[in-house]
């Protein structure tokens, strides 16, 4: 029953962020309105990281058997991406790297943020 409830709230979550994608005029995704709103109600604490920790981490963890439905979608338009597959093979190696490198300068800086303001504290 824990399971059910937390899957629950992540899936409430995703349809607020779904109806706001329909409602507000911006060019986000509905999936980034509902993270969102997840990451805000876990800093406000107005959903303790224990109501969704377990399913949370099961979600993670099955991740990549999400991508297959994608991959097998692309053998039916091979006949398409076939004449420039180069191309995206560069742009997907290139905007991975580029992902990684923010993703950890930022992880970096909130790092020294945070062990600069521990100090302040001490």
């Amino acid at each position: 029953m824990k399971y059910l409830k937390q899957f629950t709230i992540i899936l409430i979550l995703s349809f607020i962020g779904e109806a706001l994608h329909e409602i507000l005029p911006f060019p986000v995704p509905g999936n980034i309105y509902g993270i969102v709103l997840l990451f805000f109600l876990l800093e406000t604490k107005w959903i303790p990281l224990s109501e969704i920790e377990d399913t949370g981490n099961f979600l993670v963890e099955i991740m990549p058997v999400m991508f297959i439905p994608a991959a097998v979608g692309l053998i039916d338009v091979w006949d398409v991406i076939h004449p420039s597959w180069i191309s995206y093979i560069v742009i997907i190696v290139v905007s991975t790297f580029l992902v990684m490198i923010v993703a950890g300068r930022v992880t970096q800086a909130f790092m020294k943020k945070e062990k600069k303001e521990e100090k302040k504290h001490e």
